[in-house]
């Protein structure tokens, strides 16, 4: 089981919404079974999950002191990819959280302010030797400021090439235990949410590796 963990110090960056959405979009191209987590006290990601009415992605009700030990019996049940959403602080829990992550996603405006909170984050995730991406949210591609803060960013690491819109919808969506995909499958959200998920699961070598073999696979039916 893959432990991705969305962690950022700002508040209103979108990580609740990175983690809903992303964790719909893996069980929609099979990526699954995806778990949801909340360690944040502000219950967001639980509300949101309590008005959905699809049972995918689950969400495992987890106390943080229960989470270490939870986590392996999460994978024995078959959950492929755990989503953890973290409260907006760097805290103990925080750093313990991002200990136990194969990845952590990183959440990012595009803003001077939002560049400069990464700060403690990135830190962290260095000293546990954690590998992490940046993920600009609410982000507007023509705007000048998005363009300085991906430069800044990828100073500190990685930055993925796909970002996440500033679109009324993924709000809208999220009002209502959805998600902006769900709401247009064939709209530009579900596009930028399908690329930045093939993106963030291309960290992982096993998910490369099935992609390979579906690729050869499609190619030799193609040419039977």
């Amino acid at each position: 089981m893959r432990k991705i963990v969305i962690s950022s110090q700002k508040g209103g960056g979108g990580k609740t919404t990175l983690a809903a959405t992303l964790g719909v979009e893996a069980e929609r191209c099979g990526d699954g079974p995806v778990s949801l987590i909340d360690t944040d006290q502000q219950g967001t990601l639980s509300r949101w999950h309590e008005r959905r009415e699809a049972e995918r992605p689950e969400r495992a009700e987890v106390p943080y002191a229960a989470l270490e030990a939870t986590l392996p019996s999460m994978a024995a049940d078959g959950v492929q990819i755990c989503f953890i959403d973290t409260a907006p602080t760097v805290t103990d829990q925080n750093r313990r959280i991002i200990e136990l992550a194969d990845l952590v996603l990183i959440p990012v405006q595009p803003s001077p302010l939002d560049a400069w909170a990464i700060g403690d984050t990135v830190a962290i995730a260095k000293q546990k030797g954690k590998p992490f991406l940046f993920v600009m949210t609410k982000a507007n591609a023509q705007a000048k400021v998005t363009a300085q803060t991906i430069a800044a960013l990828s100073h500190h690491g990685p930055v993925a090439a796909n970002f996440v819109a500033n679109r009324v919808a993924y709000a809208t969506a999220m009002a209502s235990g959805l998600t902006a995909p769900e709401l247009s499958p064939s709209g530009p959200a579900a596009q930028e949410i399908a690329a930045v998920w093939q993106e963030v699961k291309s960290q992982f070598p096993e998910f490369v590796k099935t992609r390979i073999r579906n690729t050869k696979a499609r190619v030799e039916r193609e040419h039977a």
